[in-house]
């Protein structure tokens, strides 16, 4: 996976012209590699690829069985509730970094399926949360891009406090809590 600071990460992906069978062959081992990973949401730039495409999977994370993939090729918000929501966020090109995340609680989102056709869907929890993370990546946008400058201070100011302490390694360590989280790319990070 792609880690940071590869510049990748940040430049916004191209629109699709045609989605042909490159297109379909991408979407498919983008939906390899987040279900190899534990992921939940994978973004085309998150391997490499600066096409505007992105892949779902909040099957598992809604107490369904796994295997219900969702492809999205231009994917584009086109309303959002006034409603807002908060979920912990990783993500795979981020290992072991957590933050809560405030979000419209209900997008609708306009995009093209793997044959080319035009299609809405309206979404709703968890994979509202995972479709808006999804497409902040092709617009060059990480989710700890949503922490405020305030808690990046806090932040760096705990970490400070730590390393002096000797107790570093341990915000690194994974914490049982986490598992207990609705990770948008998955349980350990994996997004």
């Amino acid at each position: 996976h792609r880690h940071r600071p590869e510049a990748v990460l940040k430049q916004v992906a191209k629109p699709v012209e045609k989605v042909d069978d490159e297109i379909r062959t991408l979407l498919d081992d983008m939906l390899d590699t987040m279900y190899n990973a534990h992921g939940i949401g994978l973004a085309a730039n998150q391997v490499g690829v600066l096409k505007r495409v992105i892949v779902v999977d909040v099957a598992e994370r809604e107490g369904h069985e796994r295997g219900q993939p969702m492809k999205f090729v231009n994917p584009e918000i086109i309303s959002a509730s006034p409603e807002m929501s908060v979920y912990q966020e990783g993500c795979l090109s981020l290992p072991q970094q957590y933050s809560d995340v405030e979000r419209p609680a209900e997008v609708t989102v306009r995009y093209l399926d793997e044959n080319g056709k035009q299609q809405e869907l309206h979404a709703t929890g968890i994979l509202a949360t995972c479709i808006q993370h999804e497409i902040d990546h092709i617009n060059g946008v990480l989710f700890v891009d949503h922490i405020s400058k305030l808690k990046r201070d806090m932040i760096i100011k705990k970490l400070e406090k730590a390393k002096k302490r000797g107790d570093f390694v341990d915000i690194y360590a994974p914490h049982d809590h986490h598992h207990d989280h609705h990770h948008v790319h998955g349980e350990h990070c994996n997004h």
